[in-house]
This record gives C-alpha cells, structure tokens and sequence, in this order.
C-alpha cells in the first residue's frame, strides 16, 4: 500500500492540472487513470481530436473556395479520409504522450486502472488500496442521451463516433446545435456531407448573445448546414444501415420524419462519477447528478474535493483547470481562486464564436444600465486580406462606469482575441482603457479596440 498527500481520480484537463500543481507544490501526488492514455476526453476524444478535424477541412474549404482568388492556381486537393484520421490520431498521440512526460518530470504516479474510493481517504485500484491525506475527484463527463434513442456509434453516434466514422456520410442528421453538434457538423459540412441540424430550441447555441445568434446560424446556412428549429425529437428507427428520425414540431404539434446514413446525438453531457462509492460514502449530490461541493471544492466528506464537469459550472476544459489549480493551492494551505464571472466560451468553426462575462439579455433580465460598443471585422484590414471579414466584435460596458461586464466576438481568431478581454475584465477595466491601448496594425485585434471605442465616442473605421 502506497501514501500519498494527493490522489487524483482522472486524468482529463481537470485531473493532470491538478496533479501538476500539487506536485509543484511540494505534494507527493498520484493519478489514476483507466484509459490506456493520459489525459481524459479532451486529448483523446474530443477538444483536441475535434480541432484538428476542423484545422484539416477548413484548409480544404480555403482551397476550394479562396486559393484561386489568391492567385493559388491548381487542382483542388481531394480528401484522404484514413490520412485525415491518422493525423488526428498523430495529433491525440502527440498530446497525450506529452502529459506523459510532464508526469514523469514532475514526478507524479500514473496508477493505472479504474478507481474507486472505499472510505475516506483511501483509493482502490484493481487490487491495491492506496492512502491518500486528500482526494480530488476529476472524472469529467460522458454525453447524454435521449430517451428512447440507442447508440450504436456506427449509425447512431456521439462524439467519439464522430472521430472515427469509417466514411463521410451523405446525409448527417444532427441532434442538438450546441458546441458539439455545429463543430462536428461543420467537418462534415466542409467534406460534402449534407447536414441537417435539429434543435429543441428556438435559436442556436443556448445561452450565448441573441445578435450572435442569428449572425451565427446565418452564416453556418451560407456554408451549408440547414437547420429545423422548435424540434422535439422523438425517436430514431435504424434499418439496413440507415436512420429515420422522427421529431415533432414544437409550434403545431405535427410530427416529420428525416433519413440519414448517419445520426449525431450532440444533446450535451451529464457528470461521470459511476463506479466511484460516493453513495456509500455519504457524499452529497445535486438534483443534476454533480457533486456538490463547498466554495473551496470540498465535498461534505472531509479530505474529499471534486472538480471539472463532475461539479456545477460550465463543462469547459479551461474551467476544470482553473479548479484543478485551485484545489491544489487550497491543499498546500494557499488561497485558491476561480473567477467564475470571467471564464470564456469558444466554438471552432469559421468563423470563430467566442464570449466571457454577461449577455445583452442577462443584464436586461437584471435591469442593469449598460452600453454597447460593436465593430465589423469588414472595417478591418487584414479581415478583409484574408477572406475573413464575417462577424463583428460586441463589448458591453457599464452605462455608468463603463466597466466592461461582457464581451461577444464572432469572427478570425476570435478564440484568441476574447483573451485581451478577459484580461481586461480580471483588472476591472473601463472601455475606455481597451480604447486607449495602442494596437498593432494591421491585426485583427483592432476590431476590439474598435469596438472599445464605439462604447466612447465612436469606432474610427466604421
């Protein structure tokens, strides 16, 4: 029987930061992990797989659609579809082996197997019970179906057969326009599937910025993908290899039929804490199935923390590793922080949709004084040298104070560009301090300072 300071339950984003840090810390850390690889469902099936599927098929829309107009002239390049997915299993290998040596120089145990937590403060691993002072559970998420629908992820898929489809389908049919479903749905898109998605909504991506929205769906449509809206899915009939979904339409009631070669269920993801003992040992849960923890992410069991998707809160990679970090200092007698008010959003498709902090909607519900500074990246330069002068960048700032309380971007880059403002937000920023901050030219970082300046006395390119 190994003792430890730290044991971590998990090796996604959430697990291995933690583990890292407690272990810079000075803490004799171990992780457990199941899989024959590091690093959870985001190196090896989903954040990083996904990216490198939409890196590869955008480079292909780029050349079919804007490399003649470069003066690129030449024979459009015909996809590999088992090349495309050994690259992106070239790009999961590279990843995950590189936790691998972060673990080894930092000296962390990779306890290999499935864990359990017997009783507080000792963790089961196949047939070796470890000690551990402190636990930070870190298992992440698995998708969530919907009644009545089986996987097969051959026919009927999720994510993780998504990355591994043995062809391009003809016909995608997509359940749920989230994160998930327009990224995948995009890669098929740009490789000559016909996509169609269906929400239960009446708007696309949940929760984000009413005007990116429409932006949003509107130019998804120009790329391809038709959407059905207002759509209460009721089932999906499988025959000889082929779907039929069935779904009723929320307005009227009637009810409509969809065939596809292949079905993707995208309708989120729920906490994964199976196989764990937490019932037994008293921890407390939410109504939603996450543990619940305290604002130091400690279970109701002393000693046992929890993190990532497994609790509320976004289910963001980023986000797991800001509690991953914070945990670890709160261990080491530190003060750990999250900022949960300044943790950004991104879809990566083309363009970018990026966000942080609060909505136009949300401050309106709350009856909070605001403005509204916003930019289009067609006033931009190098947008426009690019072939990607779609979107706008939106600041929203206190009417009074003008201190930036949100910030939406769709458009190049805008996973990178959200940054400058999440910073900004961080050190209580105005507008005006954005507005002020020279920019180099030509970049399309511009477009933020544009539109920090619209909160003022106006862009100057608009």
């Amino acid at each position: 029987m190994a003792s430890y300071d730290v044991i971590v339950i998990g090796s996604g984003p959430g697990g291995y930061v933690a583990a890292i840090r407690c272990a810079q810390l000075g803490l004799r850390t171990a992780c457990v992990e199941g899989r024959d690889t590091l690093g959870g469902t985001c190196l090896n099936i989903g954040c990083i797989p996904s990216k490198a599927l939409l890196h590869a098929t955008h480079m292909l829309h780029e050349a079919e659609h804007n490399f003649a107009a470069m003066g690129l002239k030449g024979k459009t390049p015909t996809v590999d579809w088992k090349q495309m997915l050994s690259y992106k299993d070239e790009v999961i290998g590279q990843n995950t082996k590189g936790i691998e040596f972060l673990f080894k120089k930092n000296k962390i145990d990779w306890l290999k197997g499935w864990g359990s937590i017997p009783s507080a403060g000792k963790v089961a691993v196949g047939d070796d019970t470890h000690e551990a002072k402190h636990i930070i559970v870190a298992t992440g998420s698995v998708p969530s179906g919907l009644p009545g629908i089986e996987i097969d992820e051959k026919t009927v898929i999720t994510s993780t057969g998504a990355l591994e489809l043995g062809k391009i389908p003809k016909k995608l049919v997509v359940i749920g326009a989230g994160v998930i479903g327009l990224e995948l749905g995009s890669v098929y898109a740009r490789l000559g599937a016909e996509v169609q998605v269906i929400e239960y909504l009446e708007t696309i991506t949940p929760g984000m910025d009413g005007e990116v929205q429409k932006t949003f769906q509107k130019l998804l449509t120009k790329q391809g993908l038709s959407f059905t809206l207002g759509a209460a899915v009721q089932g999906v009939e499988v025959t000889r290899g082929k779907a039929t979904v069935t779904y009723r339409a929320r307005k009227d009631d009637s009810e409509h039929t969809l065939e596809a070669d292949t079905v993707l269920v995208a309708t989120g993801r729920k906490p994964y804490t199976d196989g764990l003992g937490l019932a037994d040992l008293g921890v407390e849960m939410t109504d939603r199935g996450q543990i619940r923890t305290d604002a130091h992410w400690q279970t109701n069991v002393k000693g046992i923390y929890a993190i990532g998707d497994a609790v509320t809160g976004p289910m963001l990679a980023h986000k797991a590793e800001d509690e991953g970090m914070a945990t670890a200092e709160v261990i080491a007698g530190k003060a750990g922080h999250v900022n949960y008010g300044v943790i950004p959003a991104v879809i990566y498709t083309h363009p970018e949709v990026a966000s942080v902090g609060k909505t136009e909607e949300e401050l309106k519900k709350d009856g909070h004084a605001y403005k509204v500074g916003k930019f289009s990246f067609m006033g931009n330069g190098r947008a426009k040298a690019n072939f990607a002068a779609d979107g706008f960048v939106k600041i929203i700032a206190d009417k009074n104070t003008d201190r930036i309380l949100g910030a939406h971007i769709i458009g190049p880059m805008a996973g990178d560009l959200i940054h400058e403002l999440c910073v900004a937000m961080e050190f209580g920023a105005a507008a005006q301090d954005v507005a002020l901050t020279c920019h180099a030219h030509p970049t399309y970082s511009e477009a933020v300072r544009e539109a920090a300046l619209a909160c003022g006395d106006g862009a100057i390119h608009m």
